[in-house]
């Protein structure tokens, strides 16, 4: 960064790219560039383009369930009852229990995530110029699933309603025999079965929160090295083929994560 402020090395561009717009919560002020942000500080960047991409997906969703008809259907509604269709299926086919939640939470999940990652198809300087110079802003990540802490986040309600339905299925003692007496069903390998169990649980939050991070961030790290390295008349000569072969990593990604929060809480709900 140069005194004035402005970019002046690639470097410096794949750098300014990868931070952050965070708050400190202690002195409610913006964490400067530079600056080493503490344990109270928020990724503010990510969290509102979170929170924007799932309000515009439930005012979708909700304008065309208030505005369905029986006759022909609209461009919209045909693809809202495609996707609703495809995620129902999915459920019926991994799903083996009784649940009012599993398949909204699916669509939920499937699209939201799908939304945040079409995130990283816009310019990758269109909104970071406008914050910096129309906003003032220090920084702007625009790709809230290249953020490992909205990943994980996501991952641990998943996990909690593991937690839930293992010990709604199979209650206190049946959850506490399941980590304490398989696969070794016998007190004397109770230390061994709760490490292997123990490590079996907690991977599943952990590795469905950074697979989707890493992809993500992945697919962002490329967009920029391309922006940071090429001249900007040469750029569309990468830039188009990887953001078409990019369009189909952000759909395999949120199906994954949807996939992968229906067998585990499928496996959860399992009575034996």
């Amino acid at each position: 960064m140069s005194a004035s402020g402005e970019i002046s090395t690639p470097q410096e561009y794949i750098g300014h790219h990868l931070n952050n717009l965070q708050m400190d919560l202690r002195t409610m002020e913006l964490v400067k560039h530079g600056d080493t942000p503490g344990f109270w500080a928020i990724n503010i960047d990510s969290m509102f383009f979170s929170i924007v991409l799932g309000v515009l997906f439930l005012f979708i969703f909700r304008r065309v369930a208030v505005k369905a008809s029986s006759g022909v259907p609209g461009k919209l509604q045909c693809a809202v009852e495609l996707i609703i269709d495809f995620v129902n299926g999915t459920v019926k086919d991994m799903y083996h229990g009784k649940s009012k939640l599993i398949a909204p939470l699916a669509l939920t999940v499937f699209v939201w995530v799908f939304l945040m990652n079409t995130m990283d198809l816009l310019p990758i300087d269109l909104l970071p110029y406008i914050g910096e110079h129309v906003l003032g802003l220090p920084a702007l990540r625009v790709v809230p699933t290249a953020d490992v802490s909205v990943t994980l986040s996501m991952a641990l309600g998943v996990f909690i309603l593991i937690l839930f339905y293992s010990i709604k299925m199979k209650g206190v003692s049946g959850f506490v025999k399941e980590l304490t007496m398989q696969p070794f069903n016998h007190w004397a390998f109770i230390p061994v079965n709760l490490i292997l169990e123990g490590v079996s649980l907690l991977s599943k939050p952990v590795s469905l929160g950074l697979r989707l991070f890493g992809n993500m961030y992945a697919g962002e790290l490329i967009f920029i090295l391309i922006a940071g390295l090429l001249p900007w008349w040469s750029q569309w000569l990468l830039n188009v083929p990887w953001a078409i072969f990019h369009i189909l990593i952000i759909t395999l990604q949120a199906f994954i994560f949807m996939v992968l929060t229906i067998v585990y809480l499928s496996m959860a709900s399992e009575e034996h």
